[in-house]
């Protein structure tokens, strides 16, 4: 008769611990203070009865790591200012823990871009990747197709073969500019989230100039600001922007981050939102609803992007079936800072739509 395969139970009981503890101490969870004579009854424990956590049995099993990369690109700089990114990695972290993976994150200003692949993939201590903020000139890239290993894009690339994760940052921002545009805005300035290598920020950038374009409008090159990532940034392009001899009436920019940061330029030079310049961001962080006056934003399902490339990566490293590219809606909430506020909930989003 076969054996009966030890659990995590059994390992409890011998070692005369809760199971939570033999977790702690077999995933070696941080933070936890276990004594170290606690510790040792867990590891003597599951040795005897040959006992490895789930994802550990099937690493033996398998050879894979069943650990999955985060790659940020401008990581500390995003980590330290983007609201955004923290429900991203709450749902990538939310994916991976219930398919008992474990995330390795690594930020690419940390090392060399070359380096923050080459560390996780060459060394094997990943089984695939997400990267978040692909570059329109990343070489890279073209040497992981060429290889086939799994990799999911958070962001878009034209041409690129990788599956991803995205919402329409280009509709998504038409219709934030549309909007402008049909409260009587002609001169409408915009003030991008990333430099424009960043996929997303270029695409942002196409979804204006296409509102302008729909409407009979020019792009006025001098009303295209570049920023990237920091408040300061948004700050100082709004300085330039009202700088200019005919200031914009209003201003689309790429990110939250970037339009409160826009919004205090606008005091600081003494002139009020909505009535002397209107301002939309792009993201809907928490703080959006609290601004002075509230920001009205294209509201991005952020948790939904990264549980969806968690699973979509997973899927692919496990062969569960063919991964093809997701899309997620947008929104536009409409708040005080636009000039046109009308009623309408605030609070999260019931749940995350894929777009068509």
């Amino acid at each position: 008769m076969a054996r009966r395969k030890a659990t995590s139970r059994d390992v409890a009981r011998l070692a005369g611990v809760s199971r939570t503890t033999v977790s702690f101490v077999l995933n070696d969870v941080p933070g936890i203070k276990i004594t170290e004579e606690t510790r040792q009854r867990v590891i003597q424990a599951s040795r005897q009865l040959d006992y490895y956590p789930a994802s550990a049995a099937r690493t033996l099993a398998s050879g894979k790591t069943h650990r999955i990369g985060l790659v940020l690109g401008e990581g500390q700089k995003r980590l330290g200012a983007d609201a955004f990114l923290p429900r991203f990695l709450q749902g990538v972290t939310a994916s991976v823990r219930r398919r008992e993976y474990l995330l390795v994150l690594q930020m690419e200003e940390d090392v060399p871009s070359y380096q923050a692949y080459t560390q996780l993939i060459r060394g094997q201590q990943v089984d695939g990747l997400i990267l978040s903020g692909p570059r329109s000139d990343d070489r890279l890239l073209s040497r992981l197709v060429e290889e086939k290993f799994p990799l999911i894009l958070h962001g878009q690339i034209g041409g690129c073969v990788f599956p991803s994760v995205d919402v329409d940052n280009e509709a998504g921002a038409a219709q934030a500019v549309g909007h402008l545009i049909g409260l009587g805005h002609r001169r409408i300035g915009f003030i991008s989230n990333a430099p424009l290598a960043y996929a997303g920020a270029s695409e942002r950038l196409a979804g204006y100039g296409r509102a302008l374009s729909d409407h009979g409008l020019a792009v006025d090159r001098n009303l295209v600001r570049t920023a990237a990532f920091l408040p300061g940034a948004g700050y100082a392009e709004m300085e330039a922007l009202l700088g200019l001899t005919q200031r914009p009436t209003a201003v689309f920019a790429a990110s939250d981050v970037m339009a409160l940061g826009a919004m205090s330029a606008i005091r600081t030079a003494g002139l009020r939102v909505p009535q002397d310049v209107a301002v939309v961001g792009f993201d809907d962080i928490f703080v959006a609803a609290y601004a002075s006056p509230p920001l009205t934003t294209m509201r991005v399902p952020a948790f939904g992007i990264g549980w969806s490339a968690a699973e979509l990566l997973i899927a692919l490293i496990e062969g569960e079936n063919e991964v093809s590219s997701v899309v997620l809606k947008t929104e536009l909430i409409v708040r005080a800072s636009c000039g046109a506020e009308t009623p309408q909930a605030e609070g999260p989003v019931a749940h995350d739509e894929v777009g068509r």
